[in-house]
């Protein structure tokens, strides 16, 4: 197999990456916003809207690359409920609306404790158990007429094979339905009554089936060719690294989540009131993580500036302290209920951006000191290509810090899963900024003014 199509859905975007096996490299990427329906009945995921955009590009790319494969990638804290004759059952829920926490002192009654599920209790629909919990109470009849719930990244492989599976990542992402120590289904499935409807858990590089006919003939892609069980988004950050390093490491995958993942770290006490959590790799091992909205944070900040900091608004920064002490987004991460703060708040957009980049690396920074994270640093997406950020991580991270020379280490990750040899993409160690020792004053600064709020 050389080329891979990779659908690839963020909470931000909709993507279609075609990958050279060979390579590694994006040969073409198509993207779509990923923006919720208003409703009725609620906020809910455009299905139809991707499917026709994924078909459309399915053939774009098989007309001019020819397509070898298919892998898919989602965020979590998703599922698509079906009825026995395969219909959505219900518009899928975006999973920030706030109906889920009507419900939750009833819910809390159900769910498994985090000792057993690595799950934290989260706000609105993260927790996906608290997405089916409410939806069944408030939906006449939907318990009786759901027949076979499916993560995400599996709704789109059952639309591309007919294949119905789930997978070990996307239910081990918060969902309060897996147990990531016994690598089964947690007590709160008999408890939510889906016994046997939740679609097998099936590992993530597996091959889920071949294409159908029907979407063979819409495509070009010819029928049989195999698709992937797919994996949640974060973890196909991690897994070329996963299969390609030796521990210990830790991977950063950053997007609308920045989600910090540590393999072979130290002992952690891991605190669930701080979005510290358990997920589960494509090989079905347990992974200590921590994560916040970092890239909503930043987009919420930067107010659409793309201004590139000089360094002379760095030396502003650094001389008037002026930082953002956290939580831009309130509803998770490891200060979560926090009120953001400015200290001495930027008036140019220069200073703002360096700002928000070293508040960032500084949240991030936290995630890997919750987890215990040891060795190099690597980070994945957008902020791979933030100096700033990169810089304050370097300066502090005594492992060291390296970049991945994707744009899209996801869809890597994705493709990867089709590959009969993986192999860790091709990382560039980012060089010790002259100004560390700054870096850490301001750090140290920024750190005592956290610690007087807990």
């Amino acid at each position: 197999m050389t080329r891979i199509a990779v659908i690839d859905i963020g909470k931000t975007n909709a993507k279609l990456a075609l990958v050279d096996g060979d390579t590694l490299a994006e040969i073409a990427v198509l993207t779509r916003p990923n923006r919720p329906l208003p409703g009725p009945p609620w906020p809910h995921v455009d299905l139809e809207g991707h499917w026709q955009f994924f078909l459309d590009g399915l053939a774009a790319m098989q007309a001019e690359h020819s397509v070898d494969a298919i892998s898919v990638t989602t965020h979590g804290a998703a599922a698509v409920l079906l009825d026995a004759e395969g219909r959505v059952a219900v518009p899928m829920l975006d999973y920030e609306h706030p109906g889920p926490d009507a419900l939750a002192a009833d819910y809390d009654r159900l769910r498994p404790e985090f000792a057993r599920t690595g799950s934290p209790r989260l706000p609105a629909g993260l927790n996906l158990g608290a997405q089916l919990h409410w939806l069944f109470h408030t939906q006449p009849d939907l318990q009786r007429r759901v027949a076979h719930v499916v993560t995400y990244p599996q709704y789109w492989g059952w639309r591309l094979t007919g294949e119905l599976a789930s997978d070990v990542t996307s239910l081990g992402c918060h969902t309060d339905l897996w147990d990531p120590w016994q690598g089964q289904f947690s007590a709160l499935v008999d408890r939510l009554d889906l016994a046997g409807r939740i679609a097998p858990a099936r590992r993530a590089n597996e091959v889920l089936g071949g294409l159908a006919p029907m979407v063979a003939a819409r495509t070009g892609i010819p029928a049989g060719t195999p698709v992937a069980v797919g994996i949640h988004d974060s973890n196909a950050s991690l897994y070329p690294h996963v299969l390609g390093r030796r521990a210990p490491f830790a991977v950063v995958s950053t997007g609308t989540w920045v989600v910090a993942m540590a393999i072979g770290g130290g002992a952690a006490v891991l605190d669930p009131a701080r979005d510290v959590l358990v997920n589960v790799n494509a090989l079905g091992q347990p992974v200590p993580s921590a994560r916040f909205m970092g890239g909503r944070e930043f987009e919420i900040i930067r107010g659409g500036s793309t201004v590139q900091p000089d360094p002379a608004d760095r030396a502003m920064v650094l001389d008037r302290g002026m930082m953002i002490l956290p939580a831009v987004e309130p509803g998770s991460g490891p200060f979560r209920s926090r009120r953001m703060q400015w200290i001495n708040e930027p008036r140019d957009e220069g200073p703002r951006m360096v700002a928000l980049s070293w508040y960032l690396a500084l949240m991030t920074v936290t995630c890997l000191d919750l987890i215990a994270a040891r060795g190099p640093t690597v980070i994945e997406g957008p902020l791979a290509r933030n100096p700033d950020f990169l810089d304050m991580l370097a300066a502090l991270r005594t492992g060291g810090v390296e970049t991945a020379a994707s744009a899209t280490g996801t869809s890597v990750g994705a493709a990867l899963l089709c590959l009969p040899r993986g192999r860790a993409p091709a990382t560039q160690a980012w060089p010790m900024p002259a100004h560390a020792e700054a870096l850490r004053t301001y750090a140290a600064d920024w750190r005592a003014r956290v610690g007087c709020q807990l």
